[in-house]
C-alpha cells in the first residue's frame, strides 16, 4: 500500500513538473516577444536579427535563472529528505 501511494505521489510530482516546465516557457516567451517585438509586422524588416538576437539572449537568460532556481530546489529537496530518513 505504501509502495502504491509513492508511486502515486511521484506521478503527481512529475505532472506538476511538467506543467510548471510548460507554464515557465509559455511565460518566458510572451515576456521575451513583448519586450524584444515592439512593432510586430507582416513581413520580415531589416531590425529581424536585432529581434532574433533580442530574444535568443531573453530566452538564455529565462533558462538560466530556471536552472539555478531547479538546482537550489532539487539539492533543497533532497537534503529534506534525508534529514526525514535520519530522523526516522
Amino acid at each position: 500500500m505504501a509502495a502504491r501511494k509513492e508511486a502515486v505521489m511521484n506521478q503527481i510530482r512529475s505532472e506538476l513538473a511538467l506543467a510548471n516546465a510548460q507554464e515557465l516557457m509559455n511565460k518566458t516567451n510572451e515576456k521575451c516577444f513583448a519586450k524584444c517585438v515592439t512593432k510586430p509586422s507582416t513581413s520580415l524588416s531589416s531590425s529581424e536579427e536585432a529581434r532574433t538576437t533580442c530574444l535568443s539572449r531573453c530566452l538564455d537568460r529565462y533558462m538560466e535563472a530556471f536552472n539555478l532556481v531547479s538546482k537550489v530546489y532539487i539539492a533543497r529537496v533532497s537534503k529534506e529528505r534525508l534529514n526525514e530518513r535520519d530522523s526516522v
